[in-house]
């Protein structure tokens, strides 16, 4: 996750280019996969051109390829199986700051299904949320706290021993459903700090403006 949206950038940047924006959008308006002569004969673009550009948007994850002989014979003499394109699956969106709607999204879903089950609505809720975080961690492996919190658009910031959260990536949500949207901020961010930095870090519920309602910092003294 942390250099996902480098990637995204990348993928769009790569559509910046006109020619090659026209033959994505080709490309996935064609109901079958095409081939570069294909390409280069509808398009009116030479075929270098096309071959160069197609390859590109193969390599930001935008178009998939499939080899495949188009005249539909076997065997010996039937000739090489042609280079084809067709719309990858990988969806592509940028917002900035950094938005992380699929992840509340899927929270949601999943606490539905528990209350489906019968449990609770606010404990499915924060059921669904400790699971997700649970999850994030089992990707990232054992990496810092903070890393993981950039990762997911949180934009920690430092301030004496607290670590505040410059963005929320469900803001939004969070806007019209504040005590909602900030209770799974709260289960997400406490289930991650659990597995990551068991008992050296407090994540409590504390409000700013501007900000997300989750700050981080060392757990109280005991006396």
């Amino acid at each position: 996750m942390v250099d996902d949206l480098a990637s995204r950038l990348s993928g769009i940047a790569a559509l910046a280019e006109p020619v090659r924006r026209d033959l994505y959008l080709y490309v996935v308006r064609q109901p079958q996969p095409v081939s570069r002569d294909q390409a280069a004969a509808d398009t009116g673009l030479p075929r270098h051109a096309v071959k160069f550009h197609l390859d590109r948007l193969v390599d930001e994850g935008l178009l998939d390829v499939e080899y495949r002989r188009l005249s539909g014979r076997q065997g010996p003499g039937a000739g090489r199986p042609s280079k084809l394109y067709r719309c990858s699956d990988r969806e592509v969106s940028v917002s900035l700051p950094e938005r992380r709607y699929e992840l509340v999204g899927r929270v949601f879903a999943d606490a539905i299904r528990h209350a489906a089950e019968g449990t609770p609505i606010a404990d499915a809720v924060a059921r669904a949320a400790t699971d997700a975080g649970r999850r994030l961690v089992a990707t990232t492996g054992p990496v810092p706290v903070m890393q993981v919190l950039r990762s997911c658009g949180y934009e920690p910031r430092t301030t004496g021993d607290r670590v505040i959260l410059v963005n929320c990536p469900f803001h939004a949500l969070a806007a019209e459903h504040t005590a909602l949207v900030c209770g799974v901020n709260l289960d997400f961010l406490r289930a991650i700090a659990a597995e990551l930095a068991p008992d050296t870090v407090d994540v409590r519920l504390d409000p700013g403006p501007g900000r997300c309602c989750v700050t981080l910092q060392p757990p109280p003294a005991v006396n």
